[in-house]
């Protein structure tokens, strides 16, 4: 049975993820987390900082975790395939589609209206996020860390993955002495 239910839950996530893998991640937290619990929400964002720091696609990072942990090697397997398989058959039907019909007001209000609803579901991620966050380190550490990064990132354009091994060590070699 977990096998049906980690195909559906990343054939979903990853079907409705319209944008791509960040845009599917609060789908897959809906699903991982407050559906099935396979993942605490402490872990799922321990998971997605480390998959983000990590190279290749987010979506599958995630799949192959999640599956690993739920199912072993079969889950492994079962939550890939379901991540990556409807998603390259929908994209070369849709994509088929919306070349054909790339100029009709209906294909560019369709693809326009879904972006304020994937920007919420990214908001309400990292507001639950952040309340782990601030719950688990305080409020001072919490916005001096997103003070530090959101500098980084956007004035010298720095790598979210050298930002998140930094909070990892800070995280081990500082906080537990504070």
């Amino acid at each position: 049975m977990i096998s049906i239910y980690l195909f559906m839950a990343f054939f979903i996530a990853n079907l409705l993820g319209y944008g791509g893998g960040p845009a599917s991640i609060p789908l897959m937290f809906e699903e991982v987390v407050n559906r099935y619990s396979w993942l605490s929400n402490d872990q799922f964002s321990n998971m997605l900082a480390l998959a983000n720091a990590l190279p290749g696609p987010i979506a599958t990072k995630i799949a192959a975790y999640v599956g690993y942990s739920a199912g072993g090697w079969p889950g492994f397997l079962i939550a890939l395939i379901a991540t990556v398989v409807p998603s390259a058959l929908a994209l070369i039907v849709l994509l088929r589609i919306i070349q054909r019909f790339r100029q009709s007001p209906v294909i560019k209000g369709m693809t326009l209206s879904v972006q304020p609803v994937i920007a919420v579901m990214m908001l309400i991620l990292t507001w639950q996020i952040g309340a782990d966050g601030i719950k688990a380190i305080g409020w001072v550490q919490s916005i001096v860390i997103t003070g530090i990064s959101l500098l980084a990132m956007t004035k010298f354009k720095m790598h979210p993955a050298f930002l998140i091994i930094a909070a990892f060590l800070y995280g081990g070699l500082v906080i537990p002495y504070l």
